[in-house]
Order: structure tokens, then sequence, then C-alpha cells
């Protein structure tokens, strides 16, 4: 899927992000009219600010989107989620909410935060996190005030890589605010060390941009405006207080700089309008009167008649404070600034190689799927077709916990086996806001069903030798039940295990539901959810020991799931030797069923035999097998035997914190589902969403 959005990222504050987020918008809606804008994390001064970001954004360009759908979390919630290790619902929520723009434009500009407040020494790791887990390419800028030229080129070469060892794809570098005599040095050094495909550009720094406006000072320090109200818009050069005499405080006066004085200095602010009106001294941004005082009435008279395009401002506190308060005053592009987004837009244009950035934009790919992503887009399929599935251990309280969280979610319709009111016990002593009355509950042992499933089972078993006693007694097991209620139409998927065995769970579905046309095994795959990837690993719940022919057919099926759930199926036939150095009856098995699924699916990309380590190690892969399609970025990995499957699946979860989803029966006509006994409530919850979507597909 052609993905066309765009992460904008940077390394430090007051990084000039704000120009090359304007011109990249502009980019966008020279193509579309749909386009929207996500800032994931803002920092709100209070609760009631708006982001002026956002604002800039919508009021600019006319945005059709609200200030609410345009970002995610405050910062101090994020660092509060960080601070109790619940940063995955922050990636979650996120995802969420930039899936719905997503939906609704045909471009979405995402940018980063601003590393101001607290937690700026986390941000980079957050902004890594967040672009990974939307599947959106990066541009980073960066801003090469206060650096030596190399030191620049350094740190972004270091920032590049950084982004690339965490798998996040990088498709430009803005090398920002520097000096216009390092634009070639700069530009040259960096393409030496990044790769070609990553657009360079570089933009020196403008002093207009650069610094902050005489409105942006007022609003920080909340001055009162005596004069000028139409020249707030001037840029600050310099400032400097004027606390000295007149004479001497004139030859401190630089261009375009900002006078601070105390309100009652009537001989220092007549100076320096005077200073401003001569071709004998430097311009004058404005003049911010300290300490709440103003000039006597004959002094406001008198700078009231004079023709001046110079603001003044007054300010309560003292001469040095406000000094100090000023040179904290960073400077910002807003709404009302036309003239900065303007000359913004101009430079972004001059500097940045637009169409090329936008031709790369177009043409990104991405197969790259994060566990954060696997599970987001489990629930919107798992939502897409509304499907029914049977939870059989109504007994369990994991159960009757996880049909809560799935009824509260609006996901899928269930059906519980059990006794209402022993249920509707379990679920007041837990506490849970369930509605029972709009979730199914049968019991086996009196169901109205009862007869009717009955006459199923004997027709289905009576070749087999099975009595209609024999069938009256089954009819009320639980996963006899479960399975017949699929085969009757009643459901559309089962999912249990949480108490009963294996062989329980899935013998009546064996023996009821049968296999798909063309398939002689079912078999299991575990979705391992690690912390970068997300890898298939097959089969590690069911064939003990399966010969090639079932090996082969393991993992075909295991490439079709795979590929059902949005992963792009690289197949490794895992061994304890790879290619063709290793010997022995184990190894040959291997070798064979990676013969039979080629000559079968010629177009799937498999490799075998081959190590795990090669399977999954880029690294390891160019060593072992550097010419291999597979090696190195395995994403189904099959393995010989159930004792290595389990055994592996198990210490690769315990091991590495990796979340198992399932494991999946591959196979059957319909789905069923088996649980380990040892499942957790998000296991049971994730098996539901995998058995409604397996429902769903044909």
């Amino acid at each position: 899927m052609k993905n066309k959005s765009i992460y904008i990222t940077t390394i430090e504050p007051n990084s000039g992000k704000s120009l090359v987020s304007l011109g990249i918008l502009r980019m966008m809606l020279t193509k579309s009219s749909k386009v929207g804008y996500f800032r994931p994390i803002i920092h709100k001064k209070n609760k009631s600010a708006l982001d002026n970001h956002i604002q800039t954004a919508i009021e600019f360009f006319n945005l059709d989107c609200s200030h609410e759908d345009c970002y995610a979390f405050d910062q101090s919630d994020v660092i509060e989620h960080l601070s109790e290790g619940k940063f995955d619902e922050v990636i979650h929520s996120i995802i969420d909410k930039y899936k719905r723009l997503e939906a609704k434009y045909d471009y979405v500009l995402v940018e980063g935060s601003d590393f101001s407040g607290k937690g700026g020494f986390t941000e980079l790791d957050v902004n890594l996190a967040i672009a990974k887990n939307l599947g959106v390419p990066v541009l980073i800028v960066g801003s090469g005030n206060n650096k030596t030229k190399k030191e620049f080129v350094n740190t972004l070469q270091l920032i590049y890589k950084e982004f690339i060892e965490k798998e996040v794809d990088v498709i430009g570098i803005i090398a920002n605010k520097t000096k216009k005599d390092e634009v070639d040095f700069i530009k040259k050094t960096l393409s030496k060390v990044i790769p070609k495909t990553v657009q360079i550009d570089v933009i020196p720094k403008n002093s207009f941009l650069a610094n902050p406006s005489v409105r942006e000072v007022s609003e920080a320090l909340k001055g009162k405006i005596l004069f000028g109200e139409q020249f707030l818009d001037n840029s600050i050069g310099s400032f400097s207080s004027g606390a000295m005499q007149l004479r001497n405080y004139l030859t401190r006066i630089k261009n375009n700089s900002l006078v601070i004085t105390p309100g009652d200095r009537a001989d220092i602010i007549l100076g320096a309008l005077q200073a401003n009106a001569s071709k004998n001294y430097p311009k004058i941004a404005g003049i911010i009167l300290t300490g709440g005082l103003l000039p006597e009435p004959s002094i406001l008279k008198l700078i009231e008649g004079v023709q001046s395009t110079v603001p003044i401002i007054s300010v309560n506190g003292g001469t040095f404070k406000v000094t100090n308060k000023i040179g904290n005053v960073k400077p910002k592009i807003y709404a009302g600034h036309s003239k900065k987004i303007l000359l913004s837009l101009d430079t972004f244009d001059t500097y940045v190689n637009v169409e090329n950035l936008s031709k790369t934009l177009s043409a990104f790919i991405s197969d790259k799927l994060t566990p954060s992503m696997f599970q987001y887009n489990l629930l919107q399929k798992a939502k897409k077709q509304r499907k029914h599935i049977v939870l059989p251990e109504g007994n369990d309280e994991r159960i009757i916990r996880a049909a809560a969280r799935l009824q509260l979610l609006d996901i899928v319709d269930l059906t519980i086996l059990g006794d209402k009111k022993m249920i509707q016990l379990t679920c007041d002593q837990l506490g849970l806001q369930i509605d029972l009355d709009k979730i199914s509950i049968l019991n086996p042992e009196n169901s109205i069903y009862n007869k009717q499933f009955e006459k199923t089972l004997f027709e289905a078993r009576k070749h087999k030798g099975m009595t209609e006693t024999t069938a009256n007694d089954l009819v009320r097991d639980v996963s006899y039940f479960g399975t017949l209620m699929i085969l009757n139409g009643l459901a559309d998927g089962m999912v249990s295990g949480a108490a009963h065995t294996t062989q329980h769970t899935i013998k009546p579905a064996l023996q009821l539901i049968k296999t798909k046309p063309g398939v002689s095994v079912v078999s299991s795959v575990f979705f391992m959810c690690l912390s970068d990837r997300v890898s298939v690993m097959g089969d590690c719940a069911v064939n003990p020991n399966p010969d090639a022919a079932q090996l082969a057919e393991i993992a075909i099926s295991s490439a079709a799931s795979a590929e059902a759930f949005g992963i792009k199926a690289k197949i490794a036939m895992l061994s304890y030797s790879s290619g063709k150095s290793g010997k022995g009856e184990e190894v040959e098995k291997v070798r064979a069923a990676t013969a039979l699924v080629k000559n079968k699916f010629p177009n799937l990309k498999i490799e075998g035999p081959i190590q795990y380590d090669a399977a999954v190690d880029m690294n390891v892969a160019q060593t072992k097998m550097p010419d291999s399609e597979v090696a190195g970025q395995a994403s189904v990995l099959i393995f010989p035997d159930l004792n290595t499957g389990n055994n592996t699946y198990k210490a690769i979860q315990r091991e590495t914190g990796a979340l198992a989803i399932g494991p999946m029966l591959q196979g059957l006509n319909k789905p069923v589902n088996d649980l380990s006994r040892g499942c957790t409530v998000d296991d049971i919850f994730n098996t539901v969403l995998l058995t409604a979507i397996q429902a769903n597909q044909k």
C-alpha cells in the first residue's frame, strides 16, 4: 500500500521544523485538497491552550480538520505513561487517532514533538517509536545553530544511523539554520556518508525567521501596547538594556535592536526614537518599558506626535529580570504572521528539491509491520464484518473478563456456554460491568438445541459406530456443543482450551467441521510480537513429528495465514544446518519439504534448510547465505517438529517478553482455536479477534 504521509522530526529544540512543515503542507496541497495534519504529542502551557503549530496549519492553509483531531497526547500525559510503564497504551492511542485521519485524507503531515518542556531527554526515542509504529517515512530536520560545520554533519550522520538501526525509513535530511558560506560543504559532506536514496537539502539561516518578533516578546511578558501596534511583527536582531546616560547608550544600538529601559527614562525613550529616525543610527525594532512605569503625560504626548515605526510596550518587572526573560523568548511562526509564513514557504522552495521529495513520497511503500500496528489491524479487521464466536468455558473467570472487554469494544457477538446464574455470580464477584442480556448464554445440559444437535452428531458419526445414546451424552460436552453450533450455523467460530486439553478442543472439529479441500493436515501458528516485528511461527502446538509432505503443507498454510494478516510471507524452513552444508535424516526432511513447496508454489519466497540465526539476522545471513531472498528477513518460521517449535516459541516469549498471539489453527473449514491452559485474558481476547478474522476469510 502506498504511503501518503510523512513524519517530520527533529533532534533538538528550535530547529526550524515549522518552516519545513509549512513547506511540506503546501507541497501536499498541490497534489490534493484533502490534506490532514497530525501532531502525536503537543506541549500545552495550560489545559485550555491551543497548540500554535496546529492552529497555524489549520488557519493559514484552511485545512478541514479540528484542533482536537490533530493531536493525541499532551507531553505531561506521555511522561506519566512512561513512568508507569504504559508506553504501549500511548502508541496504541496514537495509531488509532492517526488511522482516523489517514482514512479521511489523501495526505497527512505528521509533525514530531518540539523537545521543549519536561521529558526532552526521551523525545528522540519517543519520536522513533511513533514513526516506526505508524509506518511513516521520516524527514529529519537538524539545526546548525552553535555548531561547527563538522559537528553538524557528524550529528546528522549519527541521528540518521540511529533511525536506520531502529528500522525506521528515512527519505530525507534537512540541515537547517546553517551559515551561508557552509551550505555547499555540508551538502557535499553529508552526501558522502548518507545513501543516495536519502534526499539531502541545506537551508541557510534567515535572520528574519531566526529571530523573535516584538509581538512574541510582548506576549511572553504579557505587555501592554502603548504605541505602534501595527509594527509588532518587527524582527528583533538584538536587545540591550538602557540604564546608562543616553550619550553612552547610543553607541550600543545595533540594527533591529530591542531597547529595554525603565518607563521613567524619558531620555532613553526619546533618544531611541530619534536614533531610529536618523540615517546615522541603525533601525530600532521596539522599546520595552520596565517596572510597570509609564512616561509622564507630557512625554506621552510628545511620543504620540512622532511618526515612528517603533512599537512601545509597557511590562511589569525590573529591567534585569525582564531582560533575562526576553533572552529566553524563541522565535515561532504563528497564523497571523503572514510575512513569516510567506518567507518560510519561499525559503523552503528555494533550498529544498520539492519535486524530487514529492516523487519519493508518492512512490514510498513500507512492508514493515510492528506489533502495535499488528494488534491495531487485528481490532479493525475483526470489526469489519461482525462475527459470532462461541466461548465454551463459561466457568473460567478469564473467559468472563475477556468477554467483558469484547462487549465493551463491541467487536463480536458472543455465546458463552454455562449456567447463567453462575456466570452472573462470577461477574458480580469480579466487579465486571457486563450486560449478560446482550450475550447469548447456553447451558449444554438443558439447551433448546440439544435434540437438534443430537440428531446432527448421530448422522455425522453413525458410520463410525456412534450410537444415539453416545451422541446424547457428547452433546452435553462443551467442546462438542460449541462445534455443533458452528456446524449448524449458530456461530462462526470457537475459542476454547483455557480449561481443556488441545485434544479435547480440536477432536470434535476434526470429526465434524473437517479440513478444507486439498488440506490433509491441521496445523497451528503463533503470531510472535517481538520488539520490532511480528513473526509467524509454526507448527508449535499440534503435529509432533510431521513428514516432509506434511511439513510442506504446514509451510504453505502458514504463509497464507501470514499474508491474510498483513505480513509479507518470507518462509524459513528451520533446521540445524543452513544450505547444502549439513546432512542427516532431519535435514533431508526439511530439504525435501522445501522442494515440495517450491514445486507447488514457485512464486513463494522460501529458504531451507536454514538455521534460526541465519533466518532472522542479516549479519549472519550475509555470511552463511548471502544470495538468499529470505535469509536475514524471514517472517514465517517453520520448525521441523513440535518439540523444537513449542520450546522455541516459549523460550522467546519468556526471555524477551514478546507477546505470543495464538495458537491459531489452520486448515479447518471453520475456525476453531485452542488456548493454552496458562493463557491470560489478553491471550483470550486476541485469539477471539484471530478467530473472527479467520471466519471472514474465504
